[in-house]
């Protein structure tokens, strides 16, 4: 029989075994450069991608394609920093300043100019997530059927700003906000239930261009520990992707 001691250990190799959000966060930004590349980095090397350049049209394409897989990994992330955090709105704050610095420089990769209104960066796609899920649960508090009401209300008030602010959608693909909002809603529903959380949310991934079904995958295998060396490097990662979208943009706009 093996005794508790080494049922202990082994339960402990597995647990570290796993991907930590210090992990999960370093994939995401490497799918958030694939998504700025696409448009900055992809058309410089090999040319404009149009319909005579299928080589830098394929590789751009499948740049933005595979970033998608990013949406439920940071889904996930503003889920379980809405379930830990101590405070909503210094959370909601620090999202909001992110998505504001991070506006000029997504502008810049996907228009080439430094304002524009027709799409806004996916991190505004985490504030109104955010927003949503605290709105549900301060409605917790509600009787069943005003609450269900009230929830389905707010609900459909969050992906109405993601379709009107067109949040993530350079394009007339995918809404990434939408998307983001859809995600955060299974785990904050499901979260109990594993299995059923991750099938929910493979399967809406798969119905979004299959890549953010991806992305699942990875969570499939997180461990649920911060990971952090230092406790400065909760700050690094906000600043990563508007100095990524900013150096690309450079390019752009040079």
């Amino acid at each position: 029989m093996v005794d508790e001691y080494t049922r202990y250990l082994d339960e402990k190799k597995r647990k570290h075994r796993g991907l930590s959000r210090f992990k999960l966060k370093v994939i995401g930004d490497v799918l958030l450069f694939l998504s700025a590349a696409s448009v900055t980095v992809m058309p410089m090397l090999l040319g404009a991608p149009t319909a005579e350049n299928m080589a830098s049209l394929t590789a751009s394409v499948l740049c933005e394609a595979v970033s998608w897989v990013a949406i439920p990994i940071y889904a996930w992330l503003l889920y379980t920093g809405f379930d830990h955090t101590h405070s909503w709105l210094r959370y909601g704050v620090q999202l909001l300043v992110l998505a504001l610095v991070s506006e000029v420089p997504y502008d810049m990769v996907t228009f080439g100019t430094f304002f524009d209104m027709r799409s806004q960066n996916p991190v505004f796609g985490l504030v109104i997530a955010l927003i949503v899920l605290v709105l549900l649960e301060v409605l917790q508090d509600y009787g069943k059927g005003l609450r269900i009401t009230l929830s389905v209300v707010v609900v459909l008030v969050g992906l109405l700003w993601d379709w009107l602010f067109k949040v993530g959608q350079s394009q007339v693909t995918l809404n990434i906000g939408m998307v983001t909002l859809g995600m955060a809603l299974i785990f904050y529903y499901l979260h109990a239930r594993e299995n059923t959380m991750m099938f929910t949310a493979a399967l809406l991934g798969a119905m979004c261009f299959i890549t953010p079904g991806i992305g699942v995958a990875f969570l499939h295998y997180r461990n649920d520990e911060i990971g952090y060396r230092h406790t400065w490097t909760k700050w690094a990662f906000y600043a990563v992707y508007p100095l990524m979208l900013l150096v690309c943009g450079l390019i752009v706009v040079h």
